[in-house]
């Protein structure tokens, strides 16, 4: 695959920077590195970026992640490496990101779930996590970026 242009956010004068920074901004010291990884993993997946695909599982690794959990981040729901407030997050991840999927595309039941393991400061940072990691799959994908060229 060749790339249509350049990622949007190094053309337009400080969009890099302002996308950083919201990544920064959603980071979270009641949520662990390997979770926001393990979302913005997921996420991708859903989406379908390879480029964050290949690039979200080698800062995971570097942040501790182990290989089984990697492997089985897509199929979470069945896996037995996650626990309840990390099967909460990807859960709100997931839907977060499919919000046309269905009629309400953030049930109570998912809001509720990750409310009972997240307070509302934490709540907010995976929010905002989420629909950052959606920023950048839609750049990269719109763009046809290609996968293996950035290494973090």
């Amino acid at each position: 695959m060749q790339a249509r242009m350049k990622n949007p956010a190094m053309l337009v004068p400080d969009a890099m920077k302002a996308l950083y920074a919201l990544g920064a901004a959603s980071r979270s010291d009641k949520i662990s590195e390997r979770l926001f990884e393990l979302i913005n993993l997921r996420v991708s997946q859903i989406n379908g970026c390879s480029v964050c695909v290949d690039g979200h599982w080698r800062v995971a690794r570097k942040a501790g992640e182990t290989d089984e959990r990697l492997f089985a981040v897509g199929a979470w729901r069945d896996a037995p490496y996650f626990s309840d407030a990390e099967r909460a997050a990807l859960a709100l991840a997931e839907a977060l990101t499919r919000i046309s999927d269905r009629p309400d595309p953030v049930p109570d039941e998912i809001w509720d779930e990750a409310a009972r393991h997240y307070d509302e400061t934490a709540l907010a940072a995976l929010v905002l996590a989420v629909a950052g990691i959606n920023v950048w799959n839609r750049l990269n994908i719109a763009t046809r970026q290609p996968a293996g060229v950035w290494r973090p």
